[in-house]
């Protein structure tokens, strides 16, 4: 059975149809028997599935990490005197192996200055200690990840500016059945990097495009800024077109279509039988 992905009805029409389950169900139909609807779903039963949900659990990780490393340093900032002192000149590295080591197994009996300064430590300690926790989950996910990306997809890894993340970011929005996208263009919209025409008149004007899986545009992205700092044939590139008096935006947004077309034909498996 295929299954394919409908788009929200027409606002129009709802507006003049109304709304509910029945009348969704007979324009997504619509929709698909005539042809309008092409677009078929990523499956979820390969190793792009279980990359999807390696990196869900890591962005997981990742952010409560953060969220940690702001509250410990938010409670050193009211700490007493000599402890603030103490951990002041730390990096965080050693901050937050010094900080775990603050334990204090005595009672919570009691108050005044020293019960706070007891719970303020104990408080440090435990926040040090998830930190840990949570870097060991992340570097055990990325170790898992780069794996994946190694043993599915080792091309990516060839390119200038594509590493383990970058790739597996890439690999998700492509999904397990690359097949499903028919050109490199479909590609590039689906990353959000297809020039969009805003010609008026007589200028011939084209701008970024706003849509698209904006992570998948993120990590394109991310991919040209490297270039244009460690590539020399993409610093050749944005020289010649400054020179034809392209804004820096223009520009990045050309090289991300290349990339994208880069990474289609590399993902994508080639067809052995040519269009009919």
């Amino acid at each position: 059975m295929e299954v394919f992905d409908v788009n929200r009805p027409d606002r129009t029409d709802r507006r003049r149809r109304g709304k509910s389950e029945p009348l969704d169900a007979q324009n997504a139909a619509r929709a698909v028997l005539s042809g309008r609807v092409r677009a078929q779903a990523k499956s979820g039963d390969g190793p792009v599935q279980i990359a999807r949900l390696y990196k869900l659990a890591k962005g997981s990780a990742v952010k409560a990490r953060t969220q940690a490393i702001n509250k410990l340093k938010a409670v050193l900032v009211g700490a007493g005197a000599n402890l603030r002192e103490e951990l002041a000149r730390l990096n965080n590295s050693e901050l937050f192996r010094t900080c775990a080591r603050l334990a204090d197994d005595s009672k919570d009996d009691g108050d005044g200055e020293e019960a706070v300064l007891r719970a303020t430590r104990v408080t440090l300690c435990l926040l040090a200690r998830r930190i840990g926790r949570l870097t060991e989950q992340i570097q055990d996910l990325e170790s898992r990840l780069a794996r994946l990306v190694e043993r599915q997809a080792p091309q990516l890894l060839t390119v200038v500016g594509i590493g383990p993340d970058t790739a597996v970011t890439l690999l998700i929005t492509m999904g397990d059945n690359p097949e499903r996208l028919g050109s490199e263009a479909s590609f590039a919209a689906l990353c959000g990097v297809s020039p969009v025409e805003r010609s008026s008149g007589s200028r011939q004007y084209r701008r970024l495009n706003r849509g698209g899986d904006r992570q998948a545009n993120t990590a394109l992205h991310r991919i040209v800024q490297t270039r244009l700092r460690f590539d020399p044939r993409t610093q050749d590139y944005y020289e010649r077109r400054i020179k034809e008096s392209k804004t820096r935006r223009e520009i990045v947004r050309c090289l991300k279509r290349y990339v994208a077309r880069e990474v289609f034909h590399l993902i994508r498996p080639t067809s052995s039988h040519p269009p009919s």
